[in-house]
């Protein structure tokens, strides 16, 4: 039932909130009414106007984190950590269709949290399956697929492709 109830107020919240201009305090706005159904919610979420939320049980989202437009968020069992950026057009999956008697169109499914390391940037139209993990501080290039836990013994990297794979570590520059 709580599920239900939960589909119901992403879509209310959506559909209340979906002509509001995607200005910073109006995207926290946004993000203040969908964290009463996340399972942990820090501050400065902001979400864009056109974001699909489709659950909110499983959700946790750390401090400092943007989704930006048409980023769609389905299952549960997804963590966003901390200084996360997601970028327009992302999809979010935490589980798997099974196939049973032949066909995938059955209702089981089974899935592994997803997490998004903190400081991590995610590229545009990256699709993220079940069991992905992304490093702390990486980049997830554009039009990428993550569909398996990288290596996390290599912070502030640079990943991509389809499946994504390390491509090189991120040179970190201070400016005087």
């Amino acid at each position: 039932m709580k599920h239900k109830f939960l589909l119901i107020y992403t879509w209310f919240v959506r559909s209340i909130t979906f002509f509001l201009p995607d200005a910073p305090i109006l995207m926290r706005f946004r993000g203040y009414l969908y964290s009463f159904g996340m399972k942990k919610c820090g501050s400065n979420f902001q979400v864009s106007h056109s974001v699909i939320i489709n659950t909110l049980e499983g959700l946790s989202v750390g401090n400092n984190v943007y989704v930006a437009n048409f980023t769609v968020i389905l299952s549960k069992h997804i963590q966003l950590e901390d200084d996360v950026l997601i970028g327009p057009s992302c999809v979010f999956s935490s589980s798997n269709h099974i196939l049973e008697n032949g066909s995938f169109r059955n209702l089981s499914e089974s899935g592994k949290e997803v997490i998004i390391g903190s400081g991590s940037w995610v590229a545009a139209n990256c699709t993220i399956l079940s069991g992905a993990v992304l490093p702390k501080g990486s980049v997830l290039a554009a039009n990428s697929a993550l569909t398996s836990k990288l290596d996390c013994n290599l912070p502030l990297s640079i990943y991509g492709g389809n499946p994504a794979k390390f491509i090189k570590q991120i040179v970190h520059k201070t400016y005087n």
